[in-house]
């Protein structure tokens, strides 16, 4: 991939590189600030955070590197059926659960005003925090608020799970669109149609978009080395983002029992799509809690209630480092992962890269 390009010079990025922001507790403050150190973009997952964190962490991170970042927040912050969970649909939920909180002698919570921090009110604190990026998925922000952001020097990504999305993000004048296949760890951020009925391979989704969008791209899904970063430039992607190789190095805040899966080849072989973590299509490692929750008996909730309930099932995993009852996210490609820390993957791909370059 040529490194110099419309869209690295935009970033001032010295790699085309982008580290995958992870929700749910796992971006760090390190991680983010030691990608951007290396030449890539870092990026932080702040849609969990209350508006004074998302402040106080993009000034930690600025204040452990003086080169682009991004924060990262999701749109649409509640699905419609979440907004309008009556009483009685919450105790449904609850009872689901209820085995698990037993079996890790955890209290059941009781049902918040709201199950997820306020996007309007979170994108106030990136306003008056000013990162140099701001990402978001699972939609597009108003024009007001894109406005916003140019006016203040913030740069602006936005993810696609197909041609029509990227086209919406094209005439919305984002910055860069972050194409993401289905081969991707995580969440599928689909916002015009289901997840389900959005599942573009990476390859497929690069390759179309890019022949119908003004707007850089970034390809995502199932990337984790040099070769995938290439074929990604052949495909008509400006930059790669790579989420799992991320998550697998030491500096991400995931636990080191899901860091030794990532690294098993027989564990990751056969990754899954699944609403268990949050009620939102994700994809990660087969385990006890997708197998009982998916049961036909079963109803996963609606975003963020889902999340909700499998938050203090995560945490008490991650205080014990297990792996049965919470989420293990993971893409495709987690079989091919070999680096454990940021400088050793950056490297690699800085070295590879260049190699690439000058050959070509």
């Amino acid at each position: 991939m040529a490194i110099d390009n419309r869209l690295t010079s935009l970033l001032q990025l010295k790699l085309p590189i982008i580290q995958g922001p992870f929700g749910g507790g796992i971006s760090t403050v390190e991680l983010t600030s030691t990608v951007s150190n290396k030449g890539g973009l870092g990026s932080f997952g702040a849609h969990i955070l209350p508006p004074e964190e998302i402040i106080n962490t993009t000034k930690a991170i600025a204040g452990a590197t003086d080169q682009p970042f991004a924060m990262n927040l999701w749109v649409e912050d509640h699905d419609p059926e979440a907004l309008s969970l009556s009483d009685d649909a919450y105790e449904t939920y609850a009872t689901q659960f209820k085995p698990y909180y037993d079996e890790l002698g955890l209290e059941l919570p009781k049902r918040p005003e709201r199950f997820h921090e306020s996007f309007e009110e979170q994108m106030e604190a990136i306003l008056q925090a000013r990162p140099p990026v701001l990402s978001f998925v699972f939609g597009i922000p108003s024009i007001d608020i894109l406005r916003a952001c140019e006016e203040r020097g913030i740069l602006t990504v936005g993810a696609a799970t197909n041609v029509a999305e990227a086209v919406a993000l094209d005439l919305a004048g984002v910055n860069a669109i972050v194409a993401t296949g289905f081969e991707a760890g995580g969440h599928r951020p689909s916002f015009l149609r289901r997840a389900e009925d959005s599942l573009m391979s990476t390859s497929a989704l690069v390759q179309t978009a890019a022949a119908r969008v003004e707007t850089p791209i970034i390809a995502a899904g199932g990337i984790v080395d040099a070769r995938g970063v290439e074929a990604a430039r052949l495909l008509g992607a400006s930059a790669a983002q790579l989420g799992t190789a991320f998550l697998a190095c030491e500096e991400s805040g995931t636990t080191d029992a899901h860091r030794e899966l990532l690294f098993d080849k027989t564990a990751v072989a056969d990754t899954i799509l699944t609403r268990t973590y949050t009620g939102r299509l994700a994809r990660g490692v087969h385990n006890r809690l997708i197998d009982e929750l998916e049961r036909p008996d079963n109803q996963i909730a609606p975003f963020p209630v889902q999340a909700w309930f499998v938050a203090p099932l995560k945490k008490a995993s991650m205080d014990t480092n297990q792996t049965d009852l919470t989420s293990l996210y993971a893409g495709q490609s987690a079989p091919n992962l070999q680096h454990r820390n940021v400088a050793s993957l950056m490297d690699a791909l800085s070295t590879s890269l260049s190699n690439q370059a000058d050959a070509a």
